[in-house]
């Protein structure tokens, strides 16, 4: 199974003030803000930043507490949430994880912010949230 991802797309970071975060994040460490974007599926505020190569920051703000970024922070508090995986073929990519044993949170994929994503459940990759991502 080599080859499965083209590279990191982002690093998921949930905070509980995205307007601080932004003024750590984009102000004193110099990343871009892209862009902000509400989405309410996930009961979350995102901000995605440019690092300036190819991999993003994205900040993850809860618009609810009964989110799951709500609850994220609710147990383990600010900090790295997920990291996402740029993919090509994502429902074949599924499959083939689900072959191996792998649990994921989704069972097809679903719109993202910037085109299909899908979930592989932490238990089953050493506690880490893995983001699929298939850009449109």
């Amino acid at each position: 199974m080599k080859g499965l991802f083209a590279g990191i797309h982002h690093v998921g970071i949930a905070v509980k003030n995205l307007d601080e975060a932004l003024e750590i994040f984009q102000k004193k460490l110099g990343l871009k803000l892209e862009k902000v974007t509400i989405v309410e599926d996930q009961k979350v505020k995102s901000a995605m930043l440019s690092t300036g190569g190819e991999t993003r920051i994205e900040l993850l703000e809860p618009t609810c507490q009964d989110s799951p970024v709500g609850r994220f922070l609710e147990k383990r508090g600010e900090g790295i949430h997920h990291v996402a995986f740029k993919v090509k073929g994502i429902e074949e990519l599924m499959k083939r994880l689900k072959d191996e044993g792998l649990k994921l949170v989704n069972e097809t994929p679903r719109k993202g912010i910037e085109g299909k994503i899908a979930f592989i459940h932490p238990k089953s990759v050493k506690n880490v949230l893995v983001e699929l991502c298939e850009e449109e």
